[in-house]
């Protein structure tokens, strides 16, 4: 059995959503990603295996659906996860096994929004050049916007949910102009837990005493 066999049954449809078929793997990844939001925003480390399993399903999405800039990013994403899910068990310091939630500090600031733009601009010419996608700057600027956002859960910063819903707001039209319905639907809802998760940490940061240690649901 070769791994297209395999494959082949999580692209076929499922169901239909406003006229257009939606396959196994667009609603995995619906139902993965809502998850790992969710336990985000509760500061649950199950958060990083579940995420792993969503960027899968991702990578397969957008392949087909031409986002090749996002298709590249859940590799990112899955490198990302295993450095975060150790961040939040070995970062906490001498006192504390735990991650705390801070603020982003200007100097991180600096670096992430120069990262960002070069990521943007680079990626832009790479995909307007060397490949067939449609919207080469919409794909990039999510891209560098999700990688900012995902650099800042890792390291638990309280502005990464900031940057995660000025991605979403770019992701719900872009998927919607690609066909993916249920794909934009689901970023809705992670917009709406974002800002859950914005709320619940931005809580967390004013009850913890300073210097003191932040209990995470293991």
């Amino acid at each position: 059995m070769s791994l297209a066999d395999i494959l082949d049954p999580l692209q076929q449809p499922l169901v239909t959503v406003l006229d257009t078929p939606v396959s196994w793997t667009e609603v995995l990844g619906f139902g993965s990603g809502a998850l790992c939001v969710w336990l985000v925003a509760r500061q649950h480390l199950a958060n990083w295996p579940i995420g792993i399993a969503n960027n899968l399903f991702f990578i397969l999405l957008f392949t087909q659906a031409g986002l090749y800039a996002d298709a590249g990013l859940q590799i990112v994403f899955i490198a990302l996860a295993t450095y975060g899910w150790w961040t939040w068990t070995h970062g906490g310091g001498p006192d504390s096994a735990y991650l705390p939630v801070r603020r982003t500090s200007r100097t991180e600031w600096g670096w992430l929004l120069a990262a960002g733009t070069v990521g943007t601009v680079g990626l832009t010419l790479l995909l307007d050049h060397q490949t067939s996608s449609t919207v080469p700057f919409w794909d990039a600027v999510t891209t560098a916007l999700s990688l900012m956002a995902t650099y800042g859960q890792c390291r638990k910063r309280l502005e990464s949910w900031w940057l995660w819903i000025a991605a979403d707001i770019v992701y719900i039209p872009l998927y919607a102009h690609k066909d993916l319905y249920l794909t934009s639907i689901l970023y809705v809802g992670f917009m709406t837990l974002c800002v859950i998760g914005l709320r619940n940490w931005s809580r967390d940061l004013q009850r913890r005493p300073a210097g003191g240690p932040l209990e995470v649901t293991a």
